[in-house]
């Protein structure tokens, strides 16, 4: 039997996307750079489903393309225009199968939305701690297939850290069970790792189970500013010394950030005290009653690590200023064209390095607009540069290259890592395979082939295709 009308003899007409129009949506990846192209697009609702339908595209040799919210900034969840795809989106594979508030787990499928499983865990007064921009869409597959960070990474660490068990469906549709919900189970090698942040190209993670935190029962934001990266990592060391794991986020904004974000959203209310180099924003958490404002920030001030501190007063004004955070993506892509990296280093490397890129990008470019912002709480930079208004849109974005290999020699010198928490997906294989350890990137070889021989699990992602 033909493979599309093998599919519609096993799902039903709600399941599958056919025509072109109604598959558009979901070949363009969310910043519109990557354009594939699918024979369908399938929307299982079981594990059982999901199993069947990679046994069919083996017989057929008809590569899968896992899709969740389809918010992967590197071109991950979409097909490869030469490649004979289906695109296998999870959204309908969204149950909570499960929830132990005296173990703080909690077992739900693929499809779930982060908000959803976040809310939920609150009205449990459970804490799922993870968060980010893209939580309103971002489902959990996609989240453990990226290994997602997000804002709280500082104190509980990204996905990996959150999941006790996977469910998996393999390259030849047997399924693995490994929901486990032991903390302790050192019977071999722990094979959830190797689904996590493989961006779907050894498997089709289904369901999970996740580790819930206590919630917190208030916590502090301020919104602080100095004139030197230098200062922003002092500032977290003092913080760290006397707080210790209080500290929930640290986040630094430049100035351009702030400017582009007054530009484009003025009803975005930045505080004062932005006129500095660099804004911090801080948030502390605590399981007792809301303290009085941390007089630890007058000291920063006192011993010169930051020029002022603004104190949330109040809810209203915590989120006022985690929205000028999360709108900075936004302000950014409403200048114009930029050249993103999502790149991590020793915190310690952060300020000689950004003043070093900087300096070489901009001796290539002048004028160049740098958009630098990020989680200095572990070393996470979002290292970005917005095409000059004096300057083609083409010809800026003909200078790529030549601007990637400026930033990751550099990283590569500092012994950081080109992704931090974006993944790799089509954007940066070649770039994987310039900077990788060749023996890591042989083992990972190794580990696909062996998982994945026949190569239909999300090929040309992370990896070149095993056959080249």
């Amino acid at each position: 039997m033909p493979f599309i009308e093998e599919l519609q003899s096993y799902f039903s007409d709600s399941q599958l996307l056919l025509n072109d129009a109604d598959r558009k949506s979901f070949e363009v990846d969310w910043r519109g750079r990557y354009q594939g192209s699918s024979l369908a697009v399938v929307f299982p609702k079981s594990v059982v489903e999901v199993s069947w339908l990679v046994q069919c595209c083996r017989r057929h040799q008809i590569a899968i393309v896992p899709q969740s919210g389809n918010t992967s900034l590197c071109g991950g969840s979409v097909p490869i225009p030469t490649i004979p795809s289906i695109i296998v989106n999870l959204s309908k594979l969204n149950a909570i199968r499960k929830i132990d508030l005296d173990n703080n787990t909690l077992t739900v499928e693929s499809g779930v939305i982060l908000e959803t499983l976040s809310t939920l865990a609150r009205q449990h007064n459970r804490l799922f701690p993870l968060s980010m921009a893209s939580e309103g869409s971002a489902q959990i597959g996609g989240i453990i297939s990226t290994n997602a960070g997000g804002t709280a990474v500082i104190r509980y660490g990204n996905m990996r850290s959150h999941i006790l068990g996977l469910e998996v469906v393999l390259a030849n549709g047997e399924i693995w069970n490994g929901l486990s919900e032991l903390r302790k189970n050192n019977t071999g090698y722990d094979l959830k790792q190797l689904f996590i942040g493989a961006e779907g190209t050894l498997g089709i993670i289904t369901a999970a189970t996740l580790t819930l935190s206590p919630l917190p029962k208030s916590r502090e934001v301020y919104w602080l500013s100095t004139d030197t990266l230098k200062n922003a990592v002092n500032t977290l060391t003092f913080l760290k010394e006397r707080v210790g794991e209080q500290i929930s986020a640290f986040e630094i904004l430049s100035s351009e950030c702030l400017r582009l974000v007054k530009k484009h959203f003025p009803q975005q209310l930045v505080p004062e005290n932005s006129q500095h180099n660099w804004a911090i924003l801080v948030e502390l958490e605590h399981f007792n009653e809301q303290p009085e404002p941390n007089a630890l920030f007058i000291d920063c001030i006192e011993q010169d690590l930051i020029k002022d501190a603004i104190y949330a007063i109040n809810e209203q004004q915590q989120q006022q200023f985690w929205a000028i955070r999360e709108h900075i993506p936004l302000a950014e892509k409403s200048e114009g064209f930029s050249i993103k990296h999502d790149i991590s280093l020793p915190i310690s490397a952060l300020p000689e390095f950004v003043e070093k890129a900087v300096a070489r990008v901009n001796a290539l470019v002048p004028g160049v607009i740098n958009v630098c912002f990020g989680h200095l709480g572990d070393g996470n930079l979002h290292f970005n540069f917005t095409n000059p208004s004096s300057l083609d849109k083409e010809v800026f974005l003909s200078l790529t290259p030549s601007i990637n290999t400026l930033i990751y020699d550099l990283v590569a010198e500092y012994q950081g890592s080109l992704s931090a928490e974006h993944g790799i997906g089509q954007l940066k294989i070649k770039d994987l395979q310039k900077y990788k350890d060749p023996v890591e990137l042989a083992l990972m070889k190794t580990i696909k082939v062996a998982l994945d021989p026949t190569n239909i699990m999300n090929p040309g992602k992370l990896l070149t295709s095993h056959s080249s």
